[in-house]
């Protein structure tokens, strides 16, 4: 990941959170194909806020994935195999994030209602 990428991402999600938000560069395994059957080391970002975690990983030289988890087996992607803009990627994933934390607190208000 270069310093741009870094910054682009660390000023959207400071943006989302309207705070600093600790980022840590980290390897990830990707399957970078559905037919791959080895995992492949990618760099990447993560960082955690309000419960949920975030990856965001470099798969090619403008290529990113991205995704969000609460736990290991309850995660989300952006509806999106890859971009190959930084900015799109992550701007969309905290978008979807956003969606989904109003989602469950809606329904957690339904059900404290009942």
């Amino acid at each position: 990941m270069t310093d741009t990428e870094r910054w682009v991402v660390q000023q959207a999600v400071n943006e989302r959170y309207g705070r600093e938000i600790d980022m840590q560069d980290v390897e990830t395994e990707i399957r970078l194909y559905p037919e791959d059957r080895e995992l492949t080391l990618c760099p990447g970002f993560y960082w955690k806020e309000d419960g949920c975690h975030f990856v965001l990983s470099k798969t090619g030289d403008t290529r990113y994935r991205s995704m969000f988890f609460y736990r290991v087996r309850d995660r989300f992607a952006t509806g999106r195999e890859e971009y190959d803009d930084i900015g799109d990627c992550v701007t969309t994933l905290l978008k979807m994030q956003a969606d989904e934390e109003a989602k469950r607190l809606a329904e957690q208000e339904a059900s404290g209602t009942s």
